[in-house]
């Protein structure tokens, strides 16, 4: 252990003992079907408690009543079903000396009313939320009275699991909206002064302090702020903090950033990269000034000196490392073996958050065992059998991976990588894409990794089929990636535009009027975009088939790009096919566009056109040596998909030939998870 590590220091919560100052916040990974915690949901939280974490907040969202439906895999309080599967998940937790709250709410209108049970959202008064788009009824008095004995009743239920504690959600949930003022337009008791805008919160915390009976910690999780117009400030949600801590209802406070109503809203309070570290922090510290209470956080605090800083300087007392703890749930545990240069950062790709509102469940960009626990284990174990030489070609993230895992299988490994560094297409992103620089991380620690295991890494080692036998491998392993080809998507003009690839590259700096052709629409598009801006001299239009800019990505990253196309004056053109280039006068070009829905056509005479279209298979030496293989280089997916080891494995040894498979952007044009993942679940048993 590391001596004298404020993170590693034990903390009483009112008298819940944990063995440091780190947890993890309630979140909704969406792995739960049914409202009650699925094994998928148990192993992922679980991790946490064996990788150290001091408490662990299970449930984000878990609502309480029939008319505040779960529906994106969710718990559910509002029925004796989730007790029994909980009281198991919990011992799970305990047996391995974690402590494990859970948070409850009411989502008010932030919820929707054509799924589930099909009931009217409520909130304090008939105003529509941006982000969920129903409108609400009205709260009535018999509906605050029912939802007051609906937190009472999902307490008893936690209390009856044996849960150390409970978290209530207020931020933008329905507890909230009766103190916004941009919300709650009320006449009665519950509208007007702050004193009626807290009422039901007071009333519900009272009626959960009676049904907690002293046996589980009550919590808040509130705003620091709305940051909008009209709604609440930082001074305004520190005086509710103040009032609420004062009415001896509460154990601890857990201060959170903006209201999460609008969908630039949402991207604040949950910042990807290129955004500052825990830009919220300091309102948390404001309230921990102001209250006596205990004082919890989380947003954006992602690395372990930035934690350290924050229960070193006094701002909180527990600090919360949620989305660090997707990137390696044993993060604790390596802080304390002294190992702090083995954590895998988390990147701030915000693919977990991203997916969620696509409607998809939640998994880290750059660890494919989080979530998958129970088919791709968080530590890969040394192999039972002898060691086999394997031969990796292609160093991005793939090749990468898949050298790691082999190596730390034991087995003695080579790694070959045409150019002078590793790091495939995020590194050629990072050189001159400001907010790719904070996800290009992922790379450092997967080199770091291969060269602690012992990995032959080979720079600047161009290869063919022949040097590649020349290293009598056993097992070759293809990671050669892809290469842009915007014939793909050109009629005609393919040899007048430049890829992404030349732009990020550094290999051309176009100027003038640039037109970016975004056939993606994921991030390698915007990327080009904002170095554009950043390098100056150039106006840009973005042109993409889409129904909008940007269309694979969501909350957060959707609306961070858009802040940037719209600070940059970047002109926006959807639904429109980039379909051919011609040369015009004065070394100019003219793009000829076509609407996908009406088949008119649109020109623009520019100075250079840049073409995103994902990548083609670079399978040439995949080809050369297929032959020459005993699987004829055939992975079989159902062994792949199950985490099982390929079939083909039981025939090393022998006597037969090599083994070949291919990983990434060498199968497809797919993104890095997708890549590492293909490796993981390859390699995890060889």
């Amino acid at each position: 252990m590391v001596m004298g590590d404020p993170l590693l220091e034990p903390f009483d919560l009112a008298g819940l003992r944990l063995r440091n100052r780190v947890f993890s916040s309630s979140h909704s990974p969406g792995y739960n079907v049914d409202g009650t915690p699925s094994d998928r949901y148990v192993r992922y939280h679980k991790e946490k408690a064996l990788g150290g974490i001091g408490l662990t907040m299970i449930g984000g969202s878990s609502n309480v009543s029939v008319d505040s439906a779960s529906l994106w895999g969710q718990l559910s309080f509002a029925t004796d079903a989730v007790v029994d599967p909980l009281a198991d998940m919990v011992d799970r937790i305990h047996g391995h000396g974690a402590a494990i709250m859970c948070q409850l709410t009411h989502m008010g209108r932030r919820n929707v009313s054509n799924d589930g049970d099909w009931l009217p959202t409520i909130a304090p008064s008939p105003a529509r939320e941006p982000m969920h788009r129903f409108w609400p009824k009205q709260a009535e008095p018999a509906d605050l009275a029912r939802v007051v004995d609906d937190f009472a009743a999902a307490t008893r239920r936690a209390t009856d699991a044996g849960l150390d504690g409970i978290e209530l959600l207020a931020t933008s949930h329905l507890l909230d909206q009766f103190w916004s003022p941009l919300v709650n337009r009320r006449t009665d008791g519950y509208g007007g002064s702050l004193d009626n805008r807290l009422r039901l919160t007071v009333e519900v915390l009272e009626a959960v302090r009676a049904a907690a009976d002293g046996r589980l910690l009550v919590g808040l999780r509130m705003l620091g702020t709305e940051d909008r117009p009209g709604g609440l400030t930082e001074e305004d949600c520190c005086g509710i903090a103040v009032r609420l801590a004062a009415s001896g209802l509460l154990d601890f406070l857990n201060v959170a950033g903006p209201a999460l109503a609008t969908d630039d809203g949402l991207s604040k309070a949950i910042p990807p990269a290129g955004t500052p570290l825990a830009p919220y922090l300091p309102v948390a510290a404001a309230v921990r000034s102001a209250t006596d209470v205990p004082i919890l956080h989380a947003t954006r605090v992602t690395d372990v000196a930035t934690a350290r800083h924050a229960v070193e300087s006094g701002a909180v007392d527990l600090v919360g490392m949620t989305r660090a703890h997707l990137a390696d749930p044993h993060l604790v545990a390596k802080l304390e073996r002294g190992e702090a240069d083995r954590i895998r950062t988390c990147v701030g790709a915000s693919l977990c958050i991203n997916r969620l509102h696509l409607g998809l469940d939640s998994v880290c960009i750059q660890n494919p065992a989080t979530g998958r626990e129970a088919t791709v284990p968080q530590l890969v174990v040394r192999a039972a059998g002898p060691a086999r030489r394997v031969v990796v070609v292609g160093g991005g993230p793939a090749g990468l991976e898949a050298a790691r895992v082999s190596a730390e299988r034991g087995h003695d490994v080579v790694l070959f990588e045409a150019g002078d560094r590793l790091g495939g297409q995020l590194v050629l992103m990072a050189r001159v894409a400001e907010r790719q620089k904070e996800v290009a991380g992922l790379v450092d620690w997967l080199v770091d990794e291969v060269h602690r295991a012992g990995v032959d890494v080979r720079l600047s080692s161009p290869v063919g089929a022949e040097e590649v036998w020349l290293e009598s491998p056993e097992v070759v392993v293809v990671a050669t990636g892809g290469q842009p080809d915007p014939a793909w998507v050109l009629d005609a003009g393919a040899d007048l535009v430049h890829s992404s690839w030349d732009v990020l590259g550094g290999h051309v700096r176009p100027t003038g009027q640039v037109l970016v052709a975004d056939d993606h629409g994921a991030e390698r598009g915007l990327a080009v975009v904002e170095h554009l801006l950043e390098a100056g001299g150039c106006e840009v239009e973005v042109a993409t088939p889409d129904r909008h800019v940007g269309f694979d990505l969501a909350t957060p990253l959707g609306p961070a790009y858009l802040r940037m196309l719209y600070d940059g004056g970047v002109a926006m053109t959807p639904d429109h096919r980039l379909v051919r280039v011609e040369a015009a006068d004065g070394g100019r070009l003219r793009a000829v566009l076509v609407n996908e829905y009406t088949r008119a056509q649109l020109e623009r005479l520019v100075d250079h056109v840049v073409v995103e279209h994902g990548v083609v298979p670079d399978e040439d030496l995949f080809t050369a040596l297929r032959p020459d293989s005993t699987n004829d280089g055939v992975t079989e997916l159902e062994a792949l998909a199950a985490g099982r080891p390929q079939p083909a494995y039981a025939d090393l040894g022998g006597g037969g030939g090599p083994l070949v498979f291919r990983v990434g952007d060498c199968v497809a044009s797919r993104d890095v998870a997708s890549a590492l993942l293909d490796a993981r679940r390859l390699l995890q048993y060889l």
